[in-house]
């Protein structure tokens, strides 16, 4: 009876250690597991932050090259703007055209006035360049605007409020052929000054400056019409 009371204490002994080393190796397993878990949680968070960051710096680039775009357009339409206002110097090709008084005798009974340069003579001229397509003009590197005053005083002539004696100098910018064409018609207004032997003289040229407008822009009575036209 002794022997068969010590078997049953061996085996429940060693039941007791076999049950503890199940249950250490069974916790031990669970941490293992939730060990791999949590790496792999924090590899997979890590990825995402990494693609994250990808998109947030491919998404401040493309904001970046936007910026830069409308600024290059803006750059770009201020230039327009600036040129068509004649705020800037321009270059291209084009035409100059020389204007002298005339050096024939005045016959008796004529009228001196006949033989020398006027408003309307260089009026004349520059409507011509301006149907033949001209992009700017200039009069004695007078840029000319759309309120440009070109009138006598005396013998001399006023453009933008400076005064200049002949000769007289018209450079515009455009296609040269079309702009000599445009002052040489027959019948027009080259014809008729050299009538009277005012001599003109034009040249087409690979490339003519004209400087910016310099003058004063009137606007006492202009205002915007933020109606669009609507009363």
């Amino acid at each position: 009876m002794i022997v068969v009371r010590h078997e049953r204490w061996a085996i429940a002994l060693v039941s007791c250690i076999l049950g503890f080393m199940v249950v250490t190796q069974y916790k031990m397993t669970q941490d293992n597991i939730e060990e791999n878990i949590r790496l792999q949680r924090a590899g997979d968070l890590a990825v995402q932050l990494r693609e994250a960051q990808s998109e947030r710096d491919a998404l401040l680039k493309q904001i970046e090259e936007l910026k830069q775009s409308g600024a290059t357009s803006n750059v770009k339409a201020d230039e327009q703007l600036m040129m068509k206002a004649a705020l800037t110097n321009v270059k291209g090709t084009g035409v100059s055209v020389l204007i002298e008084d005339s050096l024939k005798p005045i016959q008796s009974g004529e009228n001196p006035n006949l033989y020398v340069i006027h408003d309307e003579d260089i009026l004349r001229i520059v409507n011509e360049l301006r149907a033949g397509g001209a992009e700017a003009i200039a009069i004695n590197d007078q840029r000319l605007i759309g309120t440009s005053e070109i009138r006598c005083s005396g013998p001399t002539i006023t453009v933008n409020g400076k005064v200049f004696g002949a000769p007289f100098t018209v450079k515009a910018i455009g296609d040269p052929k079309t702009l000599n064409s445009a002052l040489t018609m027959r019948g027009g207004v080259v014809d008729s000054l050299k009538h009277w032997g005012i001599k003109v003289t034009i040249k087409e040229e690979n490339e003519i400056a004209i400087p910016a407008f310099t003058g004063t822009f009137r606007e006492e009575h202009i205002k915007p019409n933020e109606t669009g036209g609507k009363e």
